[in-house]
């Protein structure tokens, strides 16, 4: 058989539904970014871009931003750290944000999702196993499945699935002389719930084990200081391996690891992504910098977003709908309905309430759930929250009457 002949869109569980979706999968949202955007020539409030603190549009971040470009345009340094692409600003940066973490030190990355594949890849060998959440981001899981050794999946934050998985993984490393390596996450991006740190690290005295916590979404957010969901948990001491990436909060590219010194520097000359590829460039190192310190200063921007995340959440919850076990700003809110009614509902809402969220439907939820995901930032008002549960509220009204039942022309 050929290959192409094998591997056609439309038989995959998303491509499936191309030809009913239109540009709603790959969606062109246009204008400068914020709580308000242009959506096919329409204003949209829109709730789908991991812009927590507001940054990415901040007139003083956006000066930063245009001055590093001026100095160090977007080439410099060229190759990787471990070569040509290593300077005292990378260095500062990782320094910064060790210290802000509260780990020994830090490891700045070109990426967040090639970051977590490679870092699973280097920490582990055909003796070793893996432990994970099923509920883990596809970065997680792309990292586990390179693993040449065990791996076992537990449910998700369900203590007794995990330490019955962490007992296998224990039976398995007894006869290979191997080590356990368990991964969560801080911050689930599709529920908004926390990962049970606590729990997990409970068991670490009865079974060994090191604990590895990508926090993309928790960083910036979660914490007193905004350090992350350890933070805010009371458990950071008990993370091995810190990840999180600038795409959330920081709202700009690369990413970060942190821990011990020994192991940090170990992931220096083993991570093949960061080995064998350019370094993060200077305009975005300099620019991280200063995203740092607005992170990091109690300039009121968290405050802000838990003040819109709290109207948001309480206002749904007041209408009677489902937002799950949320305890982070992502806000998912949960529907009954078929995919085709998934896409009608989503296209009401845009089109009729110029409202833009992400749509979720299976196989990333269960079959018959639609699950519409808001993400609230610093820089969403009071009105942009009332009037997104008005329409919440008038959409869940037709889908309970089966207005929704065939999906309408998009």
């Amino acid at each position: 058989m050929d290959l192409f002949e094998k591997r056609q869109v439309l038989k995959t569980p998303l491509g499936q539904h191309m030809a009913h979706t239109g540009d709603y999968i790959y969606p062109k949202l246009e204008g400068p970014i914020g709580p308000r955007m242009q959506f096919k020539g329409k204003e949209m409030i829109v709730w789908s871009v991991n812009n927590y603190l507001g940054l990415a549009n901040h007139p003083e971040i956006r000066a930063y931003d245009a001055q590093a470009a001026k100095d160090w345009g977007l080439a410099y340094p060229m190759g990787s750290r471990l070569l040509t692409g290593h300077t005292e600003q990378h260095e500062a940066l990782e320094r910064a944000l060790a210290a802000y973490v509260e780990k020994e030190d830090c490891f700045l990355l070109n990426y967040g999702y090639q970051g977590v594949v490679s870092i699973i890849d280097s920490l582990v060998d055909r003796n070793d196993v893996i432990v994970y959440d099923e509920e883990s981001h596809a970065c997680i899981v792309d990292g586990v499945r390179l693993h040449m050794g065990k791996r076992f999946v537990f449910k998700h934050n369900d203590m007794e699935s995990f330490e019955q998985q962490l007992q296998r993984a224990a039976a398995i490393t007894e006869q290979t002389n191997g080590a356990i390596l368990v991964i969560t996450e801080g911050v689930f991006g599709m529920s908004g719930d926390l990962g049970d740190l606590p729990s997990i690290l409970a068991l670490k005295e009865k079974i060994p084990f090191r604990l590895f916590v990508d926090d993309a979404h928790g960083f910036g957010t979660m914490g007193k200081t905004g350090a992350g969901t350890g933070e805010a948990l009371q458990v950071q001491d008990g993370i091995d391996v810190y990840l999180s990436t600038f795409a959330k909060s920081m709202a700009s590219i690369g990413a970060f690891v942190a821990g011990e010194k020994r192991i940090i520097d170990y992931l220096r000359y083993n991570m093949r992504s960061q080995v064998f590829a350019k370094a993060l460039p200077m305009a975005f190192t300099v620019s991280a910098m200063q995203r740092l310190k607005f992170v990091r200063q109690e300039n009121g921007l968290r405050a802000k977003l838990w003040r819109n995340v709290k109207a948001l959440q309480e206002g749904l919850r007041q209408q009677g709908f489902n937002l799950g076990n949320t305890a982070s700003p992502v806000t998912p809110v949960f529907l009954s309905g078929s995919v085709p009614e998934a896409l009608a509902l989503n296209h009401d809402l845009r089109h009729a309430h110029g409202i833009f969220c992400s749509v979720v439907v299976y196989p990333v939820v269960p079959k018959e759930v639609i699950m519409l995901r808001l993400i609230p930032t610093a820089a969403h008002s009071d009105r942009d929250v009332q009037e997104t549960i008005k329409a919440f509220i008038a959409v869940q009204k037709k889908l309970k009457e089966g207005l929704y039942k065939e999906s309408l022309s998009v």
